[in-house]
């Protein structure tokens, strides 16, 4: 195309410069293809993934490396913000994700950028590339983008074949597809006019984030990241730090006294720096995994909840009430919470991929609520925008209201204050996104491993299927037994004469796996995962109490099997394979049955004892096997020569 004979202000040609800056954006070779056919023949070699450019693209080196980095998904395209021009693909972009692409007046005015000429693609997505790029060449129907450059065919072509692909999207930095010598010299004049290191450090911080984020860490947390990249510490490695000042706020908790309180509230405070530090840092680095990634989400909640049992420990140490049933209530709440907040983000993506149909285009209470959202997260830095993201209750604003209110008061106060603003906010999200998600219809639970995602053991899929009361349904009917057992527990004097009533709460929570063979194709499907955590947890609560066991033990064991549940929802969010052992934990079923079984037995905190023992030291060995066994062995099949017991190379 005519930008391929362009020349930069140091007199180089434009495509070896572009060549020059894929190599330092981490790309181990270079290739020109002439033509399309040439790169399908290119591609159908490549055992990496590949990133794909055209000749016409002016931009920072950095932009090139992120998206060469880009953790959001395997195949990610580069989407700009310039007016679309005749022959560019033009992009509707939602949640992230690129939704559909193609000629301007073909996307009916919905387009929300334009294809910025360079993507890549995820090795899983490479034939799909390679079926694309033959299309493209043929010209046939495949393409939606019309006459325009090959690179734009490509790219509308490999959209049309419904591949998933991720915008990554330029902020701070430069990049422009260029025509002529003027539009060559513009665009240079912009790229030499932002200092990309200072504008990286600015792009390590999230473009949107919480409000305590924002204006209490985002502020100053850029220069701890400057210090931490300098003392070359990787972003797991404060991960762990940040793990200990949470664990070290926890400890100052429980010791109680107005100075012990306070410096666990500043302590909570710099463990909360750092666990935003850990991210900024991974980006401004580019030093993302897999397993940095997983790390991250479940140290997370693993510091939230040691900073519960703190609290609680706390209450009942200095006397100011059962401060164990406090922090279990705010664990359990926090993690229902989380799990319909997993769902629901899931809801959203499949969603935006799927086309818009008359019943959802317009019309209705949930229309109206997601326009108003819509406006609402366009209007950043408005009141309504931060009382939005405010009312949620996110986790700056639960360490944030921790820490003041354990400093200023005492850990009764702040456990009662997160319980509080916990339950408002389950409410208000609950009810908004249930009216939301009935108005979208869109299942996502039959879309993946329902099985796996229920937690469902042998147990379940054994029972008998009930279809027509639907999987949500008996699910929620499946927590109401174990609610009310809990209930009389709690009220009762002598609990321990509620054992008779386990096993009639036990055959109610059994009511859930009836749903586990149905279709989970229901408007609010997505509900189900969490219904069957709540469920399982009161469950084993109720047996706690009833078998008056130490509360400690009790959310020892619900801690366990958080733990658990998130590891799952990790994986999910990740888009990996079920955990090594995930069999061994016997579902959410198997493990009420035992617990069961040992109340029934007059042995209920033994029982709750060796099962949570014997789930972490099956998580330990799994994330053993997954993250380190496994790819060991991976690493050294690839390179095992022909002939000597490995795989012969391709």
């Amino acid at each position: 195309m005519p930008a391929a004979g362009l020349t930069t202000a140091t007199g180089e040609p434009l495509a070896d410069r572009l060549a020059a800056q894929l190599r330092l954006a981490g790309a181990d070779e270079v290739r020109f293809a002439a033509t399309l056919d040439e790169l399908s023949d290119l591609v159908a070699t490549a055992t990496a993934p590949v990133l794909v450019t055209g000749t016409d693209l002016v931009a920072h080196t950095a932009v090139l490396r992120h998206l060469a980095t880009s953790p959001v998904g395997p195949t990610v395209a580069l989407v700009l913000g310039d007016p679309p021009v005749p022959g560019r693909t033009a992009v509707r972009e939602e949640r992230g994700q690129v939704v559909d692409a193609g000629a301007l007046d073909a996307l009916d005015g919905d387009a929300t950028g334009v294809f910025g000429g360079a993507l890549r693609v995820g090795v899983d997505d490479l034939p799909t590339l390679a079926a694309a790029a033959r299309a493209a060449a043929a010209g046939g129907s495949v393409t939606t983008g019309g006459p325009g450059s090959a690179v734009d065919r490509l790219f509308a072509g490999l959209a049309a074949l419904g591949t998933l692909i991720f915008a990554q999207r330029v902020r701070l930095l430069v990049a422009h597809r260029v025509e002529d010598q003027a539009g060559l010299t513009a665009a240079e004049a912009a790229v030499t006019a932002v200092d990309e290191d200072r504008a990286e450090l600015r792009l390590s911080v999230k473009e949107r984030d919480d409000f305590f984020s924002t204006y209490f860490v985002s502020t100053w947390s850029p220069y701890v990241v400057r210090l931490s990249a300098r003392l070359r510490l990787t972003p797991t490695g404060v991960t762990v730090i940040s793990v200990l000042f949470a664990l070290g706020a926890a400890v100052l908790f429980g010791v109680g006294g107005r100075p012990a309180l306070v410096g666990g509230a500043v302590l909570l405070y710099l463990g909360f720096v750092l666990d935003c530090v850990d991210g900024q840092l991974a980006r401004y680095t580019r030093h993302f995994s897999a397993w940095g990634g997983w790390l991250d989400t479940m140290a997370d909640r693993a510091k939230e909840y040691l900073v519960y049992a703190g609290l609680g420990f706390g209450v009942s140490h200095a006397g100011l009430g059962n401060g164990w049933a406090l922090a279990i209530a705010a664990m359990t709440l926090q993690t229902v919470r989380h799990m319909t907040d997993t769902w629901y983000g899931v809801l959203h993506d499949e969603a935006a991929r799927r086309p818009r149909t008359a019943s959802n285009a317009s019309g209705g209470i949930g229309d109206r609520l997601n326009a108003a959202s819509t406006r609402v997260q366009a209007d950043t830095g408005s009141v309504s925008y931060w009382l939005k993201r405010t009312v949620v209750f996110p986790i700056g604003e639960r360490w944030a209201l921790i820490a003041l209110t354990v400093a200023l008061f005492n850990p009764l106060v702040s456990l009662i204050a997160v319980l509080v603003w916990g339950v408002l906010a389950f409410a208000y999200t609950g009810a908004l996104r249930t009216l939301r998600a009935r108005w979208m219809w869109v299942p996502v639970l039959d879309t993946v491993d329902a099985t796996l995602h229920r937690d469902d053991g042998p147990l379940a899929r054994w029972l008998p299927v009930v279809r027509p009361m639907g999987p949500l349904t008996l699910a929620v009917i499946a927590a109401l037994g174990p609610a009310v057992l809990l209930v009389g527990a709690l009220l009762s004097d002598a609990p321990e004469g509620l054992r008779w009533a386990v096993p009639v709460a036990l055959l109610v929570l059994l009511v859930g796996g009836l749903g586990a063979g149905a279709a989970h194709n229901g408007p609010l499907d997505w509900l189900v995962p969490a219904a069957l955590r709540a469920a399982e947890y009161l469950f084993a609560i109720a047996v706690g109490v009833v078998g008056e066991a130490p509360g400690w033990l009790i959310f020892g064991y619900v801690f366990v099997l958080t733990v658990h549940h998130y590891d799952l929802t990790a994986r999910l969010e990740k888009r990996q394979a079920a955990p090594p052992l995930h069999a061994a934990t016997v579902g959410w079923e198997g493990r009420s049955v035992l617990l069961a079984l040992a109340a029934i037995a007059g042995i209920a905190g033994i029982g709750l004892a060796t099962l949570s023992a014997y789930l972490l030291v099956v998580f330990v060995v799994s994330v053993v096997l997954a993250w380190f066994v496994r790819p060991a062995r991976s690493a050294r099949a690839s390179v095992a020569p022909a002939g000597a017991g490995g795989a012969a190379p391709r």
